[in-house]
């Protein structure tokens, strides 16, 4: 530091000394004026040390003076580096004695640190990295327990959510559409003018009857009902061109094996064209778009086919309508929802040709006819023979149960209704103890009611899970069955 400010100093000094001498050699130079023509140049007379004392006092005072006023300058700014600097480093050596105190207490601390787990060690008999993993246990089976009980009331919450918000969906939907259903049986009924009829549609010795079962496929029942014929067949288009071709022999008049085949390539062709025209009237009312003609053949073919007396097309087209509010509802694509569920059953337009359930059989048909992998998938999956990887998949599953499910959209025969209220009971009692088993509500609800002392509580909640999986695998019903195990313990005593 002193260094530095010594050359400040006698950089200032040399700067003044500069000007000074500047100062005097200007009025030589101002007093040399341009030389006389004709005149040799005279070198100018030198002052004498007489000369130079004589020069003026004034100046030279002035000139002191203002070296000795920067000289005090000088001295002054030195006096305050130098302070400064003093305090500088008075301040760098507390700093430096601070740090060192600092480190001291550092290492005291950690003694003290030491010294204290081994005297917590000493106490509890236990090393550090012992109580360590008996904290961490401790704090892991809290976590858990808490966890537990978050998922568990995050559960109940989101139960609580989705069964509002379906609750709502379906509501919606059911409200917009509101279809009518019609009824029908494997049999159709042929109205004849007189009973004098059935002797000529029997023909001689039966050939004209067998003529018709033989080309149609279709059994001709009559004797039974005065003033009709029955034509009973699980084929719907069979027998409507059975019904077709018997009026026109009725109408024609003429009765024999020629005619009669005649009659029946005309009624199969008027019945093919009328099978193409409703299978695209329900593309149009399904609004799907445009659709691989085949495919609306069968479409059309499902116009004769019923399931549990409603008609196949139908219930079809009012699935795909379900479904795309559903799918609209939940954020899902619902043309691909729409689609799949116009498709869903029409497997069963084929099921008496292939072989298979008509999920997966309708799911090959419309691969084989350029249908997008999720309609496919849709189709198969709605009755759980494949299992679900979409939303639309679960949404025209959904669609078809309340289509379904819907009262008066289907019919059974007395003996089927027994025989599955039968077969839900069986399924139930088949269990260890259960001791009474009611089938109520057409067999929508199941109550068992077990032993208390052979079952708890927390195997009353397995079984009803068992008869549950049992139902669902070995019997066929729309919509769904509720399950419910009672379990009653009563306790009696007597007071004397």
């Amino acid at each position: 530091m002193d260094i530095v400010l010594a050359a400040v100093v006698a950089a200032v000094v040399a700067a003044a000394v500069v000007a000074l001498m500047t100062r005097r050699a200007r009025p030589a130079a101002v007093a040399l004026g341009p030389r006389p023509q004709g005149r040799p140049m005279e070198a100018p007379p030198r002052p004498s040390a007489r000369g130079r004392e004589d020069e003026p006092e004034p100046e030279l005072d002035v000139r002191r003076a203002e070296l000795a006023r920067i000289e005090e300058r000088l001295l002054s700014k030195q006096e305050a580096l130098d302070l400064k600097l003093a305090e500088v480093s008075r301040k760098e050596r507390s700093l430096e004695d601070r740090a060192r105190n600092l480190e001291v207490e550092a290492d005291k601390l950690k003694e003290a640190k030491q010294e204290h787990v081994r005297e917590l060690e000493r106490v509890a008999g236990l090393s550090a990295g012992q109580a360590r993993q008996i904290l961490l246990k401790e704090l892991e089976d809290a976590l858990r327990h808490d966890s537990a009980r978050l998922i568990r009331q995050v559960e109940d919450e989101a139960k609580r959510e989705a069964e509002r918000r379906s609750r709502n969906i379906l509501a919606t939907c059911l409200q917009r559409m509101a279809a009518g259903h019609a009824v029908e049986t494997t049999v159709s009924v042929v109205e004849l003018q007189s009973d004098d009829l059935k002797g000529r549609i029997i023909g001689r010795e039966g050939r004209n009857i067998r003529a018709l079962e033989t080309l149609t496929g279709i059994d001709f029942i009559i004797d039974d009902t005065p003033g009709a014929v029955i034509l009973s067949g699980f084929d719907g288009v069979r027998r409507e061109i059975a019904r077709l071709t018997l009026e026109k022999l009725l109408q024609d008049g003429r009765i024999h094996p020629a005619r009669i085949e005649e009659a029946y390539f005309q009624a199969r062709s008027e019945i093919d064209q009328h099978i193409a025209e409703v299978g695209e009237q329900a593309v149009f009312e399904a609004g799907v778009g445009a659709m691989h003609p085949e495919l609306t053949k069968l479409l059309g073919r499902l116009h004769y086919r019923t399931s549990y007396g409603q008609n196949v097309l139908a219930h079809s087209i009012e699935v795909a309508h379900l479904a795309a509010l559903i799918a609209g509802e939940l954020g899902a694509s619902a043309k691909t929802a729409r689609r799949a569920a116009l498709l869903h059953d029409i497997g069963k337009a084929v099921t008496h040709e292939v072989e298979g359930p008509h999920a997966l059989v309708g799911g090959e048909i419309a691969r084989k006819y350029k249908e997008s992998e999720a309609v496919a998938h849709a189709m198969e999956a709605h009755h759980n023979e494949v299992e679900m990887q979409t939303v639309e998949a679960v949404v025209v599953q959904v669609a078809d149960a309340l289509s379904g499910a819907r009262p008066g959209a289907r019919g059974e025969s007395l003996e089927q209704y027994v025989k599955r209220l039968r077969n839900l009971e069986e399924i139930a009692k088949r269990h260890p103890g259960v001791e009474k088993v009611h089938a109520m509500q057409a067999g929508r609800e199941v109550r068992v009611i077990v032993s208390p002392t052979d079952v708890d509580d927390d195997d009353a909640a397995l079984l009803s899970h068992q008869i549950a999986r049992e139902v669902e695998k070995e019997l066929e019903y729309p919509g769904q069955i509720k399950v419910t195990v009672i379990r009653e313990s009563r306790a009696t005593d007597y007071a004397k």
